[in-house]
């Protein structure tokens, strides 16, 4: 199956309608076809060209929205860096990601300082002669347009491959779900680096839709636009969810009745959240997804969304979703995954390992159960998973970190419910003469800042059992 180049596409069949509006001006499609088509010549005037693996460290604006359709004008991969990282882990992304060059936003604080890979800001790019090529029109669907790394339970990050068709078949799947109107504007405040963020843009190129986007998450501002009717549905998490509604409660408002969608993801959301979006006239869906399948898996009509409160609801259409090992309805095992949408695999270091099993599924890891009708509900996202403020935190990666300072022995890390963010990690160490402060310190500057432990312990012991294999849960119990 051959897919249609979306914006050249959408260019085609409906120049007019609005694409993007930010806070740098709005484009239509036609606008945004020839501005990306501009920036598309300036990189293959840097020998950019069709097939080629491109990094892009940026912040959530509309010129990376530009340089994003641009790449894929040019049919280039794009390696998506997360702007929250410490150099030290770009650069091991970058470096396995065995990139061309790494194009970076000019409002990134510190551009990595690597060797032998090329960093090209925006604005050299912007500066340079246009160098004229001919628009790849259809693209395989098995063709990799995007790579997002995901930290794994071994603390290796993988780079996930989405593909044209794994990234296509998520926007019908969800059109299919959630319906369309020509006056739906989604209100965009993921950051672009995560598929949460990057699925908003595709979906609008695919649908002709448009999208509003914000740089960072703002609850006033997305009050103030669901309230007013601007926009017809968002994208947010648990604790963003949270937000808006006490910006709404406050001013003692209701979502405008256009208002058609609040899709939340990133984890299970608490029902007093629920109780209280409802109050306020917000359409709660939760959904389940991840970065190995393009955004959503199953998400929850709106039909259902009262009846079946706390459902992640039934896979989209193209999806299927069985729980491995059971054949009864309620009964908890791993939530197995396939269709479309699912990742064909990995690159770099973990190019050889296949996130799916000899039948075709991907192991997700997670612990759900389906109800009688076949309704997903998530017990657990992996056993050891944090979700912090919508941000996938692995224990092992913080351990791994913490094991490299000489003063530590042994490291443990697990999840510490809060209040604020849902969940922070916290460290037990057995170690020589270090203080917390120091260790803080460190994490500091091999980790991402919400990767960092908010409390650390030190122990004469961590729970292990019989194979010398720690036990995280064990840990937890202790909070």
């Amino acid at each position: 199956m051959m897919i249609p180049n979306w914006l050249h596409q959408r260019a085609k069949v409906s120049p007019e309608l609005s694409a993007l509006v930010g806070k740098e001006g709005q484009w239509t499609f036609r606008e945004l076809y020839e501005a990306s088509l501009g920036i598309a010549q300036q990189l293959h005037s840097f020998n950019i060209a069709s097939g080629d693996r491109v990094a892009l460290l940026s912040h959530s604006n509309e010129e990376t929205v530009l340089f994003i359709h641009a790449s894929w004008l040019l049919s280039v991969e794009v390696v998506f860096l997360n702007s929250r990282l410490t150099e030290d882990e770009l650069e091991w992304q970058i470096n396995d990601a065995e990139v061309e060059i790494v194009v970076v936003d000019d409002r990134v604080a510190q551009t990595p300082i690597l060797d032998g890979v090329e960093c090209l800001s925006y604005s050299t790019i912007r500066q340079a002669e246009r160098k004229e090529f001919e628009v790849v029109e259809l693209w395989e669907e098995d063709r990799t347009l995007s790579v997002m790394y995901t930290s794994g339970t071994t603390g290796v990050p993988k780079g996930v491959r989405q593909t044209a068709g794994n990234h296509t078949s998520s926007a019908l799947a969800s059109v299919l779900n959630l319906g369309l109107t020509d006056r739906d504007s989604w209100l965009c405040m993921m950051p672009l680096f995560h598929i949460s963020g990057l699925s908003i843009i595709i979906r609008s190129v695919i649908y002709g839709m448009e999208t509003r986007l914000y740089e960072k998450f703002d609850a006033k501002e997305a009050a103030a636009q669901i309230t007013a009717g601007t926009v017809t549905a968002m994208s947010v998490v648990a604790l963003t969810l949270d937000q808006i509604v006490r910006v709404i409660e406050e001013g003692n408002s209701k979502a405008h009745p256009t208002f058609r969608t609040m899709l939340v993801g990133g984890g299970p959301v608490p029902l007093d959240y629920l109780e209280r979006a409802a109050e306020c006239g917000l359409p709660i869906l939760q959904t389940y997804g991840m970065t190995e399948t393009s955004s959503q898996t199953a998400t929850l009509g709106k039909v259902d969304a009262v009846r079946k409160l706390g459902s992640a609801g039934k896979p989209l259409f193209f999806n299927q979703i069985k729980i491995k090992g059971t054949d009864q309805a309620r009964e908890v095992g791993e939530v197995l995954i396939k269709g479309p949408h699912v990742t064909p695999g990995y690159i770099g270091s973990q190019s050889n390992r296949s996130p799916l099993t000899g039948d075709g599924w991907l192991a997700t890891g997670d612990a759900g159960y389906l109800d009688e009708e076949g309704y997903l509900f998530i017990v657990d996202r992996r056993a050891d998973l944090i979700i912090s403020g919508g941000e996938n935190i692995y224990p092992a990666e913080i351990e791994n970190v913490l094991l490299a300072h000489p003063a530590v022995r042994e490291a443990g890390v697990c999840a510490k419910d809060d209040d604020q963010w849902g969940q922070v990690p916290v460290a037990f160490l057995i170690s020589d003469q270090v203080s917390e402060q120091e260790i803080l310190a460190y994490c500091a500057q091999h980790l991402a800042r919400y990767k960092v432990p908010k409390e650390i312990r030190f122990v004469d012991q961590l729970p292990r059992n019989a194979s010398n294999k720690l036990m995280r849960f064990e840990l937890k119990k202790s909070l």
